[in-house]
C-alpha cells in the first residue's frame, strides 16, 4: 500500500467521501492553488487506490475528457485528461440508476472500445488503437463532480478521477473494420425529445485519434492500456443533466443505441 503525505491523505479522504456521501465540496484548489498536473494525476492514482479497496472492485478501464476542443478552448487548455474506470461504475440498459447515489449528474454519448491486445508506448498512433480493438459500441457516461456547481479547475477534476461515477455500453458490440469511426453520426434524447447531436469527428477529429493522445500520456508515467479494457474516448456532444425518473437515448450512425434510465 502506498504511504501517503498529509496533504495526500487529506485530499483523498475529501474526495472519497464527496463521492461515497454524495455530497458536494468546494474545489481542492481553493484551499491548495499550488497544485500541478502532475500532482493532480498522482493524487488521482490515490483515490483510485482507496476506492479499489473500500469498494471492493476493480479496474475496467480507461474514459477519456476534454477531448472537444470547443471544451479545451472553454476550459483554457490546450489537452485532454484522463480518468479510470472500475467494475462499480458499469451499468446495464436494464438496470436503473439511483439517483440518490448521486449529486448533480449529467449524461454524454461516447463509443467505446473493447481491447483486443495491449496498447503501450509513445510512438502508438490511430492505426495502432484500430489493430488492437476488438470491438465497438455506442456508450453513455454519467459524469458526476464532486465540486459544487460543476465547477472546477483543469488540476480539479483531473485529481477527482474526471468526475467518473456511472457508465452504460449498449448491446451491440461491432469490428472497427466494419465502420468508419470518425464519421459516426450521433442524436442523444431525453424523454423522448431530442437534446443532442454530435459527430464522433468531435472527439479530437476521431475517437482514436483521442486513445492514442491517452495512450501516449499513460507511457509518460510507465502506464498503458491492457487487453480488455474498455475505453471511453470522449463525449461527442456536451453533456445534459438529468434527473430521477427521467430516461435518455442516444442513437449512433451505424452502431445502435444506448438507452439509460434514472429511478
Amino acid at each position: 500500500m502506498t504511504v501517503l503525505t498529509d496533504r495526500e491523505k487529506e485530499i483523498v479522504d475529501y474526495l472519497y467521501t464527496a463521492e461515497r456521501d454524495a455530497r458536494e465540496v468546494v474545489k481542492v484548489t481553493d484551499k491548495y492553488s499550488e497544485l500541478t498536473i502532475e500532482e493532480a494525476y498522482e493524487l488521482q492514482d490515490r483515490l483510485l487506490e482507496r476506492r479499489l479497496r473500500e469498494n471492493k472492485t476493480k479496474n475496467v478501464g480507461v474514459k477519456l475528457g476534454l477531448t472537444s476542443k470547443a471544451k479545451q478552448v472553454m476550459m483554457g487548455v490546450d489537452e485532454a485528461i484522463y480518468g479510470y474506470l472500475h467494475a462499480d461504475m458499469l451499468s446495464t440498459e436494464w438496470e436503473p440508476i439511483n439517483y440518490s447515489d448521486l449529486i448533480h449528474p449529467k449524461v454524454e454519448p461516447e463509443i467505446a472500445f473493447l481491447l483486443g491486445a495491449d496498447l503501450e508506448g509513445e510512438d502508438v498512433t490511430a492505426e495502432d488503437v484500430i489493430k488492437a480493438t476488438k470491438y465497438v459500441a455506442p456508450a453513455l457516461e454519467v459524469i458526476d463532480s464532486r465540486y459544487k456547481d460543476f465547477k472546477f479547475t483543469l488540476v480539479d477534476v483531473i485529481a477527482d478521477n474526471c468526475s467518473s461515477i456511472k457508465f452504460v455500453v449498449g448491446s451491440k458490440w461491432i469490428s472497427p473494420d466494419s465502420i468508419n469511426l470518425g464519421t459516426i453520426g450521433m442524436v442523444m434524447s431525453k424523454n423522448g425529445k431530442v437534446m443532442q447531436t454530435g459527430s464522433s469527428a468531435a472527439v479530437l477529429g476521431h475517437p482514436a485519434e483521442a486513445i492514442a493522445w491517452s495512450v501516449k500520456e499513460l507511457s509518460k508515467r510507465g502506464k498503458g492500456l491492457k487487453k480488455g479494457d474498455i475505453i471511453l474516448s470522449g463525449a461527442m456532444s456536451e453533456a445534459i443533466a438529468f434527473e430521477s425518473g427521467d430516461s435518455v437515448v442516444a442513437q449512433f450512425d451505424g452502431l445502435g443505441s444506448v438507452s439509460m434510465y434514472c429511478k
